[in-house]
């Protein structure tokens, strides 16, 4: 049991200090946005300071715990704790976040709930990914609805509510699936009720149950993650949100389902898992499929870099249901990778409307010509969405690939035809990503506004993506910058729980 408290502190922090938004009486945004951005950039150096002295990563087992009683009755505690699974998606919510905090800088209207809105949502993710009980996941899991659906609603675009109605009728719908696993799961055996982490992994159930909770729980990753065809609030809402919004949406809130997958379904009910990992492979390979030929098919930017999200989440599904060593880091280092590009596409894409005011992409051209810095940052992440070699989409991708092939137990036949079609998926990226780059930065000028007018990346906006690009260069040439972090929890996961057949 650690002594301080730090991961409460750091779950919190954000919430606390935005709760004190409201009292500070300044006119205009100025204030309002450094005082959110030092909270940000206080939470995430105070993530970088306990995992740097706190934790070790040598010890594949859950650190930092900290165990405070709240609802006895349920045996409802404030439970957290961090392995390598957690600890490389905090480590992206913070760097994720306090970015989209910069790039929000031209936010005007009501910035005070706005920066609010965002630092709650902060807060939930960093309680999601430290829960270690399950009752406390859900909670958080329930905490990031209201933010989103409020950020998106006043801050967002034209269809703003049919996107964010469509978004709380998916993501609450969810939630009740997830919040009936847990309760099912924290009251199965008689006598005393437990949702702890620890002591739900070394309980027994019959297989019938482990397949209904099983079933349940990953209804609710399906619309976060997400899978088909659960997908379709996707598109509409990156369509709609402000693109500081799309952020952490992209970077961050995608990656909640892909984790609850590992740390639940996986970690807690292997046997259910076992059973599933091969229609999440198959579903997977037709998910990378379906989301590249539609992005292929969108006329709206961003409605075609969230289709390409859905392409690129299929490859974690199949690194999951991979059952194999290099095949789960492939699929964690895929979540990283995308939560590092995603974000980085929707803010070059925000940052592109606000000087064009269109995302159409059949009324752009020539952009290269007055913006060739915004044409050069956002060709270099199209190449990385691409899974160009030296990217850190290339390595996550190419070990999702090895996993599934490593595993025997998959016959040959459908580990090809999976492999087939993954391939085709990954040959379809390269046309909808440089149809991108054509469409925007060459070819005829399409648009109305005079070129004069069209002002190049500015140097905040040159600083957030490049604070963006250099870890996913890093990580594409020297994939144990982060392997590290999460490869001792995988291989014990595997060796405990998938060393057999069931």
């Amino acid at each position: 049991m650690n002594h301080f408290p730090w991961l409460t502190v750091i779950v919190l922090l954000p919430l606390s200090a935005g709760l004190l938004i409201p009292f500070l009486r300044v006119k205009g945004n100025r204030i309002i946005r450094w005082y959110a951005l030092g909270v940000c950039l206080l939470e995430f150096l105070l993530i970088i300071y306990i995992f740097c002295y706190q934790y070790r990563f040598s010890n594949n087992s859950i650190q930092l715990r900290e165990d405070y009683s709240w609802i006895d009755f349920m045996d409802f505690h404030w439970r957290l704790g961090v392995d390598g699974f957690s600890l490389g998606l905090i480590l992206l919510t913070g760097f994720v976040t306090t970015l989209a905090v910069l790039a929000a800088w031209p936010v005007t209207r009501n910035p005070q709930l706005f920066h609010f809105l965002i630092l709650a949502m902060y807060s939930g993710q960093i309680g999601l990914f430290a829960s270690q009980d399950i009752l406390l996941f859900s909670l958080m899991w329930e905490l990031e609805l209201l933010p989103i659906y409020l950020l998106l609603i006043v801050w967002g675009g034209k269809h703003r509510l049919y996107a964010a109605t469509k978004f709380v009728l998916y993501t609450a719908g969810g939630s009740i699936f997830i919040l009936t696993g847990a309760l099912l799961m924290a009251f199965h055996e008689s006598g005393v009720p437990t949702s702890d982490f620890q002591l739900l992994l070394n309980r027994n159930y019959s297989s019938e149950f482990e397949i209904i909770i099983y079933s349940s729980f990953l209804i609710a990753y399906a619309v976060k993650l997400p899978i088909l065809p659960f997908h379709t609030w996707l598109p509409d809402t990156h369509g709609e949100a402000h693109y500081s919004t799309c952020m952490p949406l992209a970077g961050i809130l995608l990656k909640m389902g892909g984790y609850g997958l590992i740390r639940i379904n996986m970690e807690l009910l292997p046997h259910a898992h076992y059973l599933f990992a091969p229609w999440l492979v198959g579903l997977g390979a037709v998910q990378i499929v379906y989301g590249a030929f539609s992005s292929i098919s969108q006329r709206n930017l961003k409605r075609r870099i969230a289709y390409s999200s859905i392409s690129h989440m299929g490859f974690v599904l199949g690194g999951i249901g991979s059952l194999t060593n290099i095949g789960l880091n492939g699929a964690i280092s895929q979540m990283i990778s995308h939560g590092l590009i995603g974000a980085s596409l929707f803010f070059l894409s925000g940052i592109s409307y606000d000087r064009t005011r269109t995302l159409s992409l059949d009324r752009m051209g020539g952009l290269a010509t007055p913006m060739p810095k915004i044409s050069v940052l956002f060709t270099g992440f199209l190449m990385a969405s691409m899974a160009l070699p030296g990217m850190s989409g290339f390595i996550a991708e190419l070990m999702i690939l090895l996993g599934i092939v490593d595993n025997l137990n998959y016959s040959i036949a459908f580990r090809m035809i999976v492999i087939t079609i993954q391939a085709i998926g990954i040959i379809s990226t390269p046309i909808y990503s440089l149809s991108i780059s054509r469409q925007m930065f060459h070819g005829y000028k399409s648009l109305k506004v005079s070129i004069s007018y069209l002002m190049d990346a500015g140097p905040r906006e040159i600083f957030v993506s490049t604070c963006l690009f250099l870890p996913v260069i890093g990580i594409g040439i020297y994939p144990n910058f982060v392997l590290f972090i999460w490869n001792n929890e995988t291989a014990h996961l595997l060796s405990q729980n998938f060393s057999r057949n069931f």
